[in-house]
C-alpha cells in the first residue's frame, strides 16, 4: 500500500462515512448524531485494545494454520497489528467514536494501513465472541495484578507479625476488652482473611481462563477453524463448549466482583481497627505522613485518609457487583447491547481493587506500633479475668462456680479502682479458699497469652510457628509480578 493510499485512507476515515464503514450495508440513513455518542464504547472500552490485539495476533495466525487466510495475508496482518500496537503505546492512535469501540477502531486503521487484508481478519468471528474473548484477556491479567499486591501485603503483614510476636495488647468482643492477645496474633488474623481472598481469586482465574473465541456471533462459524490452536496460542487452559453461552456469559466478571467485594470487606475491617488504633483514644499506632492528610481549619489534625477511603470504597465495589448482577438477570440467550454496560463497573472494581491492595501493602508494613499503649490498655477492663477462672477450674472448681467467683472478684476490684492483679492473696482468697500464691503467674499478660500454646492460638511461640508457615506457603506458591493489566 503507498503512502499516498495510506494518507488518502486516513483522511476518509477521519471524514466520518454516513453509515460505520465495517457494519453500514443493512442501513439506508445516518445513524443520528446523539445514538452514535450514546451507544459508543469506544471512550471507555479502549482499555481492551492490547487483548484485543492479542487475540487478533492468534486469530489471524489460527486462520492460516487451517489454510483460511495465505501465509502472506497473515503476515501482513501481523506487521500491521505490530504498528497499530505501537501507535497506542506511542498515544498516536486517533480513537473514534463514530467507529463505536475498540474492535472497529482497531480493524479500521489496520485496513488502513494494510489494505484489503485487515478486512479479511474479522473472518471467522464475530464481536460477540472477540469482545467475549478479550474481556477475559484482560482480566486474567488484572486478577494476576491483584493477586501480586494480594501477596506483597500478607508477607508484610507476617513480617510485622513476626516482629511483634509478643506484643500485648487489649483483644476485643464488642468492641470491649475481652482477653489479652499478641498483636503478631492480631495481624495474622488479618492475613488469614487474605489467603481466603487469594484462594478465592485463585480458583475464579480458572474459570476466566476458558476461551470463547469460535463463538462468532452466537451459533460458531462454517469456516473450518481450529480453536485449539487459539487457545494454546492465548494461553487459555479450557474453550467454552457451548456458543450461545460462550457470547453471553459474564458469570467470570460477576464472581471476580463477588470476590472483589469480599476483599474490599476485609480491608475495609482493616481500615476500621487502624482508624481506632490511631485516635487519640487508643494511641495504638501512628501512620508516616505520607500516608495521612491535615485538616484546612485543625492545625492538630492527622488524618488517615488513606485507611478511610479503602472503608468507603468498599460500598463503591458493592454497587458494582449489585449492579452486574442487576444488568444480568433478564437477559435472553444470546448477545445483548446491555452488556455494554458490564466494562465500567467490572474496570473500575478491578482498579479500586488493585489501587487499595497496593495502598495497604506500602501502608500496613509502615505502621509504628506504641507498644507501652498497648499494654496500658490491656491492663485495663480485667483482660485475665478468663484466666483466673480456668485457674480455678484446674484446682477442681466448677467452672459455673469460678465465673461467680471471678465476677465477685472483678467487682471489687472496679470497687477499689485497680486490676485483679493488684489485688492481695488474702483479697483473691476471700472469694475461693483454692487461691495459691501461684495465682499471679496467670494473673499477668504475659502469663495468660503465654498460656494459649496450641495451634491457632496467641502464645508468641504459635505466631512464630505461623509465620513459619505462611514464608513455607510463599515460597511453595510464588506469585510474580505483572508489570501490565
Amino acid at each position: 500500500m503507498s503512502q499516498e493510499t495510506q494518507s488518502n485512507g486516513q483522511n476518509n476515515a477521519n471524514n466520518a462515512p454516513e453509515t460505520s464503514a465495517l457494519w453500514g450495508g443493512r442501513f439506508s440513513e445516518a445513524t443520528d448524531a446523539f445514538v452514535q455518542v450514546f451507544t459508543a464504547s469506544v471512550g471507555f472500552d479502549q482499555r481492551l485494545a492490547f487483548a484485543d490485539i492479542q487475540g487478533s495476533r492468534a486469530h489471524a495466525q489460527m486462520l492460516v494454520e487451517v489454510g483460511v487466510l495465505t501465509q502472506e495475508e497473515g503476515q501482513s496482518i501481523q506487521d500491521g497489528l505490530n504498528q497499530v500496537e505501537q501507535e497506542i503505546r506511542n498515544g498516536e492512535f486517533q480513537w473514534r467514536v463514530d467507529l463505536e469501540d475498540v474492535h472497529m477502531n482497531i480493524e479500521t486503521r489496520l485496513t488502513q494501513l494494510i489494505g484489503i487484508n485487515g478486512k479479511k481478519l474479522h473472518t471467522g468471528r464475530s464481536r460477540n465472541d472477540q469482545v467475549a474473548t478479550d474481556i477475559r484477556l484482560y482480566l486474567r491479567s488484572a486478577i494476576d495484578a491483584c493477586l501480586f499486591q494480594l501477596r506483597q501485603l500478607q508477607k508484610g503483614l507476617v513480617n510485622l507479625a513476626e516482629e511483634h510476636a509478643e506484643t500485648i495488647l487489649p483483644g476485643f468482643t464488642h468492641l470491649q476488652v475481652a482477653q489479652p492477645v499478641t498483636l503478631g496474633h492480631h495481624l495474622l488474623a488479618w492475613t488469614a482473611m487474605l489467603v481466603r481472598d487469594e484462594e478465592r481469586l485463585v480458583q475464579t482465574r480458572q474459570r476466566v481462563n476458558f476461551m470463547p473465541l469460535g463463538s462468532a456471533a452466537l451459533a460458531g462459524t462454517t469456516f473450518p477453524i481450529n480453536r485449539e490452536i487459539t487457545a494454546k496460542l492465548l494461553g487459555f487452559e479450557g474453550i467454552c463448549d457451548n456458543s450461545l453461552d460462550a457470547v453471553s456469559d459474564r458469570d467470570f466478571a460477576i464472581e471476580f466482583l463477588s470476590d472483589a467485594a469480599m476483599v474490599m470487606m476485609h480491608l475495609s475491617r482493616m481500615s476500621e481497627e487502624v482508624i481506632l488504633w490511631m485516635s487519640a483514644q487508643f494511641q495504638f499506632i501512628d501512620l508516616p505522613d505520607r500516608f495521612c492528610t491535615g485538616s484546612s481549619i485543625m492545625p492538630q489534625k492527622k488524618n488517615p485518609d488513606v485507611a478511610e477511603l479503602v472503608r468507603g470504597k468498599t460500598a463503591r465495589s458493592y454497587g458494582h457487583l449489585m449492579g452486574l448482577l442487576t444488568l444480568m438477570k433478564s437477559q435472553p440467550l444470546a448477545y445483548n447491547k446491555d452488556n455494554q454496560e458490564d466494562k465500567e463497573p467490572l474496570f473500575d472494581g478491578i482498579d479500586t481493587l488493585y489501587n487499595s491492595l497496593m495502598s495497604f501493602a506500602q501502608m500496613l508494613p509502615a505502621m509504628k506500633v506504641k507498644k507501652e499503649n498497648m499494654r496500658k490498655a490491656a491492663l485495663q477492663g480485667f483482660s485475665t479475668a478468663t484466666d483466673l477462672a480456668d485457674y480455678l477450674v484446674r484446682k477442681n472448681v466448677p467452672f459455673r462456680d469460678a465465673h461467680e467467683c471471678v465476677g465477685s472478684a472483678v467487682a471489687h476490684a472496679q470497687a477499689h479502682n485497680c486490676d485483679l492483679s493488684d489485688l492481695s492473696l488474702e483479697t483473691l482468697q476471700s472469694f475461693s479458699g483454692v487461691i495459691e500464691q501461684d495465682v499471679f503467674e496467670v494473673l499477668t499478660l504475659e502469663g495468660s497469652v503465654a498460656a494459649r500454646d496450641h495451634l491457632g492460638g496467641t502464645a508468641p511461640n504459635q505466631v512464630r510457628a505461623s509465620v513459619a508457615r505462611h514464608r513455607e506457603r510463599f515460597e511453595r506458591n510464588p506469585i510474580s509480578e505483572v508489570n501490565e493489566i
